[in-house]
């Protein structure tokens, strides 16, 4: 079933700010939350749903990312931008949105009170790429050190919040009882102690591991773009959930090939010679060398199109071209006959620049290819 428009669930409009995102956000939720709709499996698939809108478009890189690419610009190959999301994750969501915990503790009188488990901390990672990596998509296998749970390591309930991860504190005051809650200093919020350490590990009971950890890049990844796996990261104190892995691309400059978008531009040199007579030559491709024609009488500054040579929509949807700009070289240093065939030729009507009305410059024939 296709995702709905993040913008659509929570019932904003694209120019929406970050306040009117994160109101529409709490009412979608305390709509459709899990204690206010028990055994309501739709309602709690439509809150999860939220959560994962609010997730993306609260966060300024993530929310640009979907605006240009959509749901695939989230995900794709073992990466989420929010679908990757459990009702940890989003019971999480809820310190930002509600000042702490969940709302229904005081509509339910505290039923609504949920443990929040401690996630582990992200890893973040940069990853350089070639353009022909960055053209298909490619899987690497990269090393990471991360935090694990050490072997022999056993956990217990924590016995000061009883596993909410959360102590409650009520106050009398001449308004009635205040009841304020706040996380449990014991287990920093876990809800879980160490119950067994073995020696040399420390309070949380976790070491450091060296893992392989296969990543999948789609297609049509940027510069600058962060991906992420979802619990490839730290893991947390007390089996929590962990954190993600994050990685963010880096292109590494082609010698030969500029990107442009989905094209990629190639310069080609040619001699006055072949650019008047025509010829044929290689010229390289992100899928390797091609033989191209040049057509007698070609101009400085014209463009040929090779379909389909271009790198793969991050969408999926298409695939971008290549585009070679020709340029013709004009030789600095001639010998006495070249000169003088030259001379003889200079006063040739073939030889007299005739440029029409219609002759467009470079960046104007730019234009029509982008």
């Amino acid at each position: 079933m296709a995702k709905r428009d993040y913008y659509e669930v929570l019932g904003v409009d694209k120019s929406a700010s970050e306040s009117e995102i994160k109101k529409a956000y709490r009412k979608v939720a305390i709509k459709f939350h899990p204690d206010k709709n028990p055994g309501d499996n739709e309602a709690e698939e439509k809150f999860k749903e939220a959560a994962e809108a609010y997730e993306v478009l609260s966060n300024h890189e993530k929310r640009q990312r979907y605006d240009r690419f959509g749901h695939q610009g989230m995900s794709g190959g073992g990466f989420g931008g929010g679908g990757g999301m459990n009702m940890d994750d989003i019971f999480s969501q809820f310190g930002d949105i509600f000042g702490g915990g969940s709302p229904f503790e005081s509509f339910f009188g505290g039923g609504g009170g949920r443990q929040r488990q401690r996630r582990g901390s992200n890893l973040r990672i940069k990853l350089k790429l070639t353009l022909e990596e960055i053209a298909e998509g490619v899987e690497k296998k990269i090393k990471v050190n991360r935090l694990v749970k050490a072997d022999g390591v056993t956990f217990k309930t924590c016995s000061t919040c009883q596993g909410a991860g959360q102590v409650r504190k009520a106050v009398n005051t001449m308004l009635g009882q205040m009841v304020s809650t706040s996380t449990c200093p014991t287990c920093s919020g876990s809800g879980q102690i160490i119950d067994h350490r073995p020696p040399g590990v420390d309070s949380s009971g976790l070491v450091p591991k060296e893992e392989v950890i296969p990543i999948k890049i789609p297609a049509g990844v940027s510069d600058g773009m962060q991906l992420s796996m979802s619990m490839k990261g730290n893991e947390a104190p007390g089996g929590g959930p962990a954190g993600d892995l994050l990685i963010l691309i880096e292109e590494k400059e082609s010698e030969e090939l500029i990107r442009e978008g989905n094209n990629v531009v190639y310069d080609l040199y040619i001699s006055f010679i072949d650019a008047a007579l025509g010829t044929n030559v290689e010229v390289p491709s992100i899928s390797g060398k091609v033989r191209i024609k040049i057509e007698p009488g070609t101009q400085s500054g014209k463009i040929l199109r090779l379909r389909g040579k271009g790198i793969k929509d991050i969408n999926g949807y298409d695939k971008g071209d290549q585009l070679i700009h020709v340029n013709v070289w004009t030789p600095k240093n001639l010998t006495h006959d070249e000169k003088g065939i030259l001379e003889g030729l200079r006063t040739s009507s073939n030889f007299q620049p005739k440029p029409g009305k219609s002759e467009k410059g470079f960046f104007e024939k730019m234009k029509e290819f982008f």
